[in-house]
């Protein structure tokens, strides 16, 4: 119930970065956003790590450096990168539904490198989470998904997913706490961008006070409370259940678009409703048969 609990959570705090990092990223760029947002994470992230999980990072970081490098190559530099570059180029909203596809990628390299499976409930819901989610995206009329010209900034989207996908599968597979994981993650992938800082100015003089709140928004709840929550509950559920709750993402972001001034089409309430139905049923634990339910002497 927890873990249900805190990918409701995660997916909230991102739906805000769909909607916050729109505006942002007019004023810093992909690049500066997410190198920001990550300084700012990592800087919060060691000490509730040491605090709450006692590592020793030296150990963790020598023995799991290629995962942890790869983690953070996937889940902090590219898919931030490709999010806030897509941002650039398509609404906040189309973002999110574009992003909602991304358990159907979970699932089929879970599939493949995982050999998870799904009961006839889970698949069932599933597939009602991802109707929802057309529903939304062609506003009531399914057929058009079928277009044949597609928005740079969705391309970019469907990218992001496939490497949010393969971090998922890493942070699985992981013999690492998940808050030490995250911080390590983060440390690597600071590695990697610094380099880079010098090949972008960064613009203070374009930073206004809208844009300093927005990033204080990001840096601390999709940066820090949500990879959190994510990270523990897919140890705990699996990449393949969690990665549904993503549908959640383009719920919230059009609720959140609502109370800012914006308008919901009935398509988008309906569609909104079916998603929820469909996470339900597919995060549903199949009931254990009489011979593998374990008997307490």
């Amino acid at each position: 119930m927890k873990e249900k609990l805190f990918l409701v959570l995660a997916n909230l705090f991102w739906a805000g970065n769909y909607v916050v990092g729109k505006v942002v990223i007019a004023e810093t760029g992909p690049f500066w956003l997410t190198l920001i947002r990550w300084c700012a994470a990592f800087i919060i992230l060691v000490p509730v790590s040491y605090w709450l999980e006692r590592p020793r990072y030296w150990d963790v970081m020598k023995q799991y450096w290629l995962p942890l490098v790869a983690s953070g190559a996937l889940g902090i530099i590219g898919y931030n990168l490709l999010l806030y570059g897509a941002l650039a180029y398509t609404s906040s909203m189309n973002a999110a539904i574009v992003n909602s596809l991304n358990p159907a990628i979970i699932v089929v390299l879970s599939y493949m490198l995982l050999r998870e499976r799904l009961s006839t409930v889970n698949i069932i819901g599933f597939l009602l989470s991802l109707i929802g989610v057309l529903f939304i995206l062609t506003d009531g009329h399914i057929g058009h998904i079928f277009q044949t010209t597609y928005n740079r900034g969705d391309l970019m989207m469907l990218a992001a997913g496939v490497v949010w996908a393969l971090y998922s599968i890493i942070g699985k597979k992981l013999p690492v706490p998940p808050i030490t994981a995250t911080a390590c993650s983060v440390f690597f992938s600071l590695f990697m961008l610094w380099p880079f800082a010098m090949l972008y100015p960064f613009p203070v003089d374009q930073l206004s006070a809208i844009g300093f709140a927005g990033i204080t928004y990001i840096c601390l709840f999709p940066s820090v409370l949500s990879f959190l929550f994510w990270n523990i509950s897919v140890q705990k559920v699996g990449p393949s259940h969690a990665g549904v709750y993503l549908n959640l993402i383009a719920v919230f972001t059009a609720a959140i678009t609502f109370l800012l001034g914006g308008t919901l089409s009935m398509p988008q309430l309906a569609g909104g409703a079916v998603v929820l139905f469909g996470v339900y049923l597919a995060t549903k634990a199949p009931k254990a048969r009489p011979e593998q339910m374990d008997i307490a002497g």
